[in-house]
């Protein structure tokens, strides 16, 4: 996810809010204790989903692909009063670090950790949903959106993150990896359908950001 120049991507971050004394630790012990720390949704990005959340003021959000917690809370300071964030992660041992930073944020009783596999979990959720944020195994990213589709709110948002993956979208087919089919195959996908517009935006690895029109 370098392809972005980085003093392109500094001067950004040097525009951009900062992120909070529990974000920034967080994103510390990320990058000291757990492995692929680039996985982290990071400050710039961290903040524009948190903006883009405090824009939408979300009842429920849903996220798929918790890592260690960093984008969850920042989707979380948009809710409204009384909403909450349902989080699913595969990874159970990154457990401790997640309920740590939630705990330290005050969001225990906002943010809702489930652990186990999405494509189990989401059809056994019976909440509708004004975000969804994709940000897990790629290859499922085209399952995720069927899954999701009719648990979005009309005028609700699905954004899903990596849809650039470093650029290898731009490779020629023949050369792909799965994952970059996968992407290339969502991209596709939110594109030809109807019930959405969107629109992507190359910050950091790539937002994809579709809404909900019916």
């Amino acid at each position: 996810m370098d392809f972005i120049a980085k003093e392109i991507e500094d001067y950004a971050e040097l525009f951009t809010s900062e992120e909070g004394e529990v974000l920034a630790a967080l994103n510390r012990e990320t990058y000291a204790k757990v492995l692929t720390p680039r996985m982290l949704s990071g400050h710039l990005q961290g903040q524009v989903l948190r903006m883009l959340s405090q824009m939408i003021k979300p009842k429920n959000i849903l996220e798929i692909g918790t890592y260690t917690g960093y984008s969850a809370l920042c989707m979380a300071d948009g809710l409204q009063e009384g909403g909450k964030l349902i989080t699913i992660d595969v990874n159970e041992e990154l457990q401790d670090i997640i309920r740590k930073y939630v705990g330290e944020a005050g969001r225990s009783d906002t943010i809702d950790l489930r652990i186990g596999n999405a494509v189990d979990i989401i059809p056994t959720l019976n909440e509708q949903f004004d975000i969804v944020f994709i940000d897990a195994d790629k290859e499922n990213y085209p399952n995720y959106f069927d899954l999701v589709i009719d648990k979005v709110n009309i005028g609700g948002y699905i954004i899903a993150d990596n849809v650039l993956w470093s650029g290898k979208v731009l490779e020629d087919d023949s050369v792909l990896d799965k994952d970059t089919i996968a992407l290339k195959d969502y991209a596709n996908k939110v594109k030809a359908d109807p019930r959405v517009e969107n629109v992507l935006m190359p910050i950091r690895d790539g937002l994809l950001i579709a809404r909900k029109l019916a």
